[in-house]
């Protein structure tokens, strides 16, 4: 497994010359259909995106992206790290007028810990121990040290869920504890947002959000030009310098916290063999594909960890400071000795969503690869269907990517360890490697950890 680019593209735009509609709708476009309203169920981000506008937790993540209280008004911590206290605001309430109390958190801690909720990202949570109620105060004890508790409380599967209610997913409008509340969820065409009328931050700016999923970037651009949209979140790196020509104001490129990468299927042949993997590995030119094939400020990711997210060094492989002659010669010899020549190539298939860019770099990895007598033919499948053969280990290569739900270096670490469940599509499985992980979580020095 190994990560290509440390992925940085986000978009807020205003159209130009709109066409004529409704004046309090933000339209907004998703690059994939939400696959669930619970959000203890999911983690891909066009649902969690949805959820984090309905449900709010004891904390949340302010315009600038830094932490701040949500429904808690405070918190504490005990010098060890080990006990923290969450005092809630007065007389919070879901949308329906129901009391939301610090006996909320206690049952979506123990539904979210439950195994036959089957949460995907259970795992991010192991850090804590136990969530009590005492008074107006959420006690929630721990493991070990975690200073990044405030920014994981903001996620959308620990916030304040209507477990109230027998069937609310199925309510309309949805009963939630955030700034809106969904109204209507046509699937495949859009989801409407509208306003929460009791959330506890007052009425929301924007009266009305529809979520509209377009999984191809350029047809969500070429909608977003005609004036069919307000915001998209991505486009073709390809016209990045037309947009900044014609629309300068509506193109914003920032920093984002995710690695974007292709991931080896470690269960099965070829990938079960590490020679393999770091044959092919090696003679990836990350930094061409970043700077001149993509060439929107992506930076070159050497690990699963992208640079600058809590790692005292940032992780380079000595094949980052050889010649590529040097490390085609390396790779050939590995290829050899696992088994492979001219007269029984290395083939298989890069499994890919549609998207142009995965397209134009699952073409340039084939063709790096070519010399070494590798044949890697493309494969291509929506959005859907892609994760859906990743969660079952049916790919030999395939693009993945990860959104960071902190910015801490276990959050992209955990994805391989072997308890991970569906979501080590690699099914990288090393009891070392999980001992080692453990190690530096209970170490709550920074600098040892």
């Amino acid at each position: 497994m190994f990560v290509l680019l440390s992925l940085c593209l986000l978009i807020g735009c205003h159209h130009a010359a709109p066409t004529p509609r409704d004046k309090i709708t933000l339209i907004r476009l998703a690059d994939d259909e939400a696959k669930s309203l619970d959000p203890q169920t999911v983690s891909d981000i066009a649902s969690l995106r949805i959820a984090s506008e309905q449900f709010e937790g004891l904390s949340r993540f302010s315009a600038q992206g830094q932490v701040e209280p949500g429904l808690a008004a405070k918190w504490t911590v005990s010098g060890d790290g080990l006990v923290w206290r969450f005092t809630l605001r007065p007389k919070l309430t879901f949308s329906d007028n129901s009391p939301i109390t610090p006996q909320t958190f206690v049952d979506v801690f123990n539904r979210l810990r439950a195994p036959q909720t089957g949460a995907p990202t259970k795992a991010l949570f192991a850090a804590i121990e136990t969530v009590r109620a005492q008074g107006q105060d959420v006690i929630i004890s721990l493991h070990q040290p975690s200073p990044a508790l405030p920014e994981l409380l903001a996620h959308p599967a620990l916030a304040a869920l209507p477990l109230h209610r027998a069937q609310w997913q199925s309510d309309r409008p949805l009963v939630t504890s955030g700034a809106y509340r969904l109204a209507e969820w046509a699937l495949n065409d859009h989801i409407l947002l509208v306003r929460n009328p009791l959330w506890h931050d007052g009425i929301a700016t924007i009266a009305q959000i529809r979520c509209q999923p377009v999984s191809d970037t350029l047809s969500a651009l070429r909608l977003f030009q005609a004036g069919g949209a307000d915001v998209t979140s991505d486009f073709p790196s390809s016209r990045l310098a037309a947009l900044r020509k014609t629309m300068p104001d509506a193109v914003h490129v920032a920093p984002y916290n995710g690695s974007y990468y292709f991931v080896f299927n470690t269960r099965k042949p070829p990938f079960n063999d590490v020679r393999v993997r770091r044959a092919l590995n090696m003679v990836v030119d990350r930094t061409w594909i970043a700077t001149h094939l993509l060439a929107v400020g992506n930076q070159p990711a050497w690990s699963v960890v992208p640079p600058n997210v809590g790692l005292t060094q940032d992780y380079r492989p000595d094949c980052a400071a050889r010649r590529n002659s040097d490390n085609m010669e390396r790779a050939r010899a590995l290829l050899s000795a696992a088994g492979y020549d001219d007269k029984h190539k290395l083939v298989f298939d890069i499994r890919f969503n549609s998207d142009t860019d995965h397209r134009r770099v699952a073409v340039v990895l084939a063709a790096m690869w070519k010399p070494l007598g590798v044949e890697a033919h493309l494969l291509n499948a929506e959005a859907s269907l892609h994760f859906a053969a990743l969660r079952r280990g049916d790919f030999a290569l395939a693009r993945s990517g990860w959104i960071g739900d902190l910015k801490t270096p276990e959050n992209y670490l955990g994805l391989y360890r072997s308890d991970a469940g569906a979501m080590n599509y690699s099914g990288y499985v090393n009891p070392a490697y999980d001992a080692a992980l453990d190690s530096a979580l209970a170490t709550a020095d920074p600098t040892a950890r």
